[in-house]
């Protein structure tokens, strides 16, 4: 059980750290759009076109246009984000927290009514609008940063009101996935989207025949990935589908990794050769006992895990901060203040604020009440209204659905994108603001297990 708990206290510190690099690239990213001397120089950064070519094919092209450094990181570094999504969601439902029913249904419950609830309050404040097509903008969660909040707190918050968070903003992410492949999904190429289907056959089959190759998973998705983006599919949803055909099943079990281990250990002890104590070229055989140990450490650990721990500081430290940071430059000497209160904006804030509080909280509620299930150990409802306040903090998943609402370069339609992007700001930071201040006042004074190493 401590193990288990080791692994959990370690993934929340590696999203809460995450979570202060992503507000770093925020900031960097406001201040600088905003800087007279800067500003033109960010704005025309990411229309320069990128290409990974040979001969007269780009890897980085759709419908035969080069990407532009923001098409790029929004359609290709973000399929990477998802990719990664993908492997933990199929972790969590293999041997995570949505391994049993039971286990998962009140984050499950609670996720769905903090994504229904919110687009409802948002269709309503946009009904007969230009801006009525951006419903799903606040109805996702950002882990990284509900969790960074939490991690400020320390051990005064109950790892199971953690364990909840975590497993709401996965079941958020399936939503947003969900939305992303009905919603924004256009001129679709049947053709590319058949090639695109049997090569994911191919991909599946992989896995259950227990291929361990990473890089035939990640050689046949990029080819997958480019079919999507240019057969009208978002190509972030070929991310997931790729991560699902991954194996989670290593080739050895651990008890035969050790005993290679022993094995090929023993006959460096048999030989007690004093050329060992030296840096030296190994012989023949010295250098075949430690391959064999490095091949069977690669075979204990399955593909899924290997590539979600190697994707996992890649995303946190530089793909999501980077996407934040060509996402959320905001001019704000082009708004007026009154967009905040009207509008897109308000629209965001009161679905970001209003509604994920609301639906967290209420579907949470009713699911204990009915007794679906039973309340995260250690908490109460203080402490849930706090945490559903914190599922309001959208960010980066909400910046995404808004660049694919507005963002097609029509003026009207990029003067929505700049609302938009202000609502997304103020309210995750709003809902953040007062979801820490409530855990503040409401969580005990002093650490809940003051012994537990971090």
């Amino acid at each position: 059980m401590s193990n288990v708990l080791y692994t959990i206290r370690k993934t929340l510190k590696n999203y809460a750290q995450g979570g202060n690099v992503l507000i770093v690239a925020t900031v960097l990213a406001l201040l600088i759009v905003n800087l007279p001397w800067t500003r033109d120089f960010y704005n025309s950064l990411w229309t320069h076109e990128i290409a990974l070519q040979v001969g007269s094919f780009n890897l980085f092209s759709h419908e035969g246009h080069p990407m532009s450094i923001l098409d790029f990181i929004n359609d290709a570094l973000m399929a990477i984000f998802f990719f990664s999504v993908g492997l933990e969601i199929k972790r969590e439902v293999l041997v995570g927290e949505l391994r049993s029913f039971r286990q998962a249904l009140l984050p499950i419950v609670a996720a769905i009514g903090g994504m229904i609830v919110p687009v409802v309050i948002y269709y309503l404040c946009s009904r007969g609008t230009a801006y009525a097509g951006g419903a799903a903008i606040p109805m996702a969660t950002d882990i990284a940063f509900s969790l960074g909040v939490l991690a400020m707190l320390g051990k005064r918050v109950p790892i199971s009101l953690k364990i909840f968070l975590t497993t709401l903003a996965v079941v958020d992410d399936i939503g947003g996935i969900l939305v992303i492949a009905i919603f924004y999904s256009t001129h679709i190429n049947y053709w590319m989207l058949l090639v695109a289907a049997a090569l994911l056959g191919v991909l599946a089959l992989g896995g259950k025949m227990q291929i361990q190759s990473k890089m035939f998973y990640i050689g046949i998705g990029a080819i997958i990935w480019f079919l999507f983006l240019n057969a009208g599919i978002h190509p972030t949803i070929a991310g997931v589908l790729i991560a699902f055909c991954v194996p989670a099943r290593p080739i050895f079990a651990p008890k035969k990794y050790i005993q290679t281990i022993r094995e090929n250990i023993s006959h460096f002890a048999a030989e007690d050769d004093e050329t060992l104590n030296s840096r030296t070229i190994l012989d023949h055989d010295q250098l075949n006992w430690l391959k064999e140990i490095e091949s069977a450490s690669d075979k204990v650990i399955s593909p899924l895990q290997d590539l979600e721990d190697t994707l996992h500081p890649v995303v946190n430290w530089l793909i999501v901060p980077l996407f934040a940071f060509a996402n959320a430059g905001i001019y704000l000497g082009g708004l007026d203040p009154s967009a905040i209160v009207s509008g897109v904006s308000l629209a965001i804030i009161l679905g970001l604020v209003v509604g994920k509080f609301l639906g967290i909280l209420c579907f949470s509620w009713l699911a204990v009440k009915l007794k679906w299930a039973p309340m995260p150990a250690e908490a109460n409802w203080k402490m849930m209204a706090s945490v559903a306040l914190l599922g309001g903090i959208g960010f980066t998943v909400s910046l995404f659905i808004a660049n694919l609402s507005f963002g097609t370069g029509d003026p009207y339609l990029s003067e929505l994108l700049n609302e938009a992007k202000l609502g997304i700001l103020v309210g995750s930071l709003l809902a953040g603001v007062l979801g820490w201040l409530i855990l503040h006042l409401t969580l005990p004074k002093h650490p809940l297990h003051p012994a537990t190493e971090d």
